[in-house]
């Protein structure tokens, strides 16, 4: 099951996210899955549940959903487009094998819900780090959510 890899792989990608914008919890994740990226989409999902739930606070409770992109390919000889799971390799227009795929293998993270720490959270932080107080006393002020558009293709 590659797939839990591949969840590992977001998780990761989403720590470094997460300190580039300052975010603090991530409340859901938009995945674009190639209809043919030969990922099982139930598998991944079963996997992120998994996964968040070992994770700190930053993914804990957080949805993973996924977009299905479809598989089309295109015909060198005709220069027309198809459906790649319904037609395979062969034109359904001209029966040439001339043909290669243009999309439907991506993953990609298209866009995370995530919300960003107020000024109390950082002030508590800044003083949880300078100190040796307990978890209890972390703020626990309301913070707005926020979407950031990440453009992470899993292929970098």
């Amino acid at each position: 099951m590659h797939e839990l890899g591949i969840v590992f792989h977001i998780i990761k990608r989403l720590e470094t996210l997460a300190l580039q914008e300052s975010l603090s919890n991530i409340q859901s994740v938009t995945l674009e899955l190639g209809e043919v990226s030969g990922i099982v989409p139930d598998f991944l999902q079963d996997g992120w549940k998994w996964a968040v739930k070992k994770e700190g606070l930053l993914l804990r409770d957080s949805k993973l959903i996924i977009e299905k992109i479809p598989a089309v390919t295109y015909c060198e000889d005709c220069k027309k487009e198809y459906g790649t799971v319904e037609h395979g390799k062969i034109c359904p227009y001209c029966k040439s094998e001339k043909t290669y795929l243009i999309r439907g293998n991506e993953v990609m993270i298209k866009q995370v819900e995530a919300v960003e720490p107020t000024e109390d959270d950082l002030a508590q932080d800044k003083k949880n780090s300078s100190t040796s107080n307990s978890a209890s006393d972390s703020a626990t002020s309301e913070v707005k959510p926020v979407s950031v558009d990440s453009g992470m293709k899993m292929t970098d």
